[in-house]
């Protein structure tokens, strides 16, 4: 009996759903944002499920990620919104195997340069995915990824010592 493609899409989101929001944390910094990327991610896939190959899902969808965020981001400098009432205590390290170093080196990127570096060493991907995924050549991912790292190596240098 074959899954009718609401069930498929059930058992895809279910199954890549917390990877995704780990990304998107990585992307944008905090779990706020990080879920309204990628609830509008799930959102974009649902609508065109039915043409999506499975071979091509996981692709897509970090494609959809990516370009999400990177579209929240523009003309957005200093995203603070006022809160109604200030927690008492900080709250639980959401990702305790991030570094905070890790977290710091991430927040002094553009935004581009943060997908590229999310994109590249958190979701594995190749230098040619990458570029296909945010639409640019495969040149302007290495010098991307060139400029991050040393953007990000006085951050990530500080934690060895």
């Amino acid at each position: 009996m074959t899954a009718t493609p609401d069930r498929a899409f059930e058992a895809y989101f279910a199954e890549r759903v917390a990877r995704l929001r780990r990304s998107a944390y990585l992307l944008t910094g905090n779990w706020h944002d990080a879920e309204d990327v990628v609830q509008t991610a799930f959102v974009r896939l649902y609508s065109v499920w039915h043409r999506v190959r499975e071979d091509t899902a996981d692709a897509y969808v970090r494609k959809v990620l990516a370009n999400v965020y990177l579209s929240s981001r523009r003309g957005q400098p200093g995203r603070e919104r006022p809160v109604p009432d200030v927690p008492d205590g900080p709250a639980a390290d959401p990702l305790p195997d991030v570094r905070l170093g890790l977290r710091e080196a991430l927040a002094a990127l553009t935004p581009s340069q943060r997908t590229v570096v999310v994109l590249r060493y958190w979701e594995g991907m190749s230098v040619a995915e990458t570029a296909t995924a945010l639409g640019i050549s495969a040149g302007t991912v290495k010098s991307q990824t060139h400029r991050a790292v040393l953007a990000m190596r006085p951050y990530l240098i500080e934690e060895v010592h």
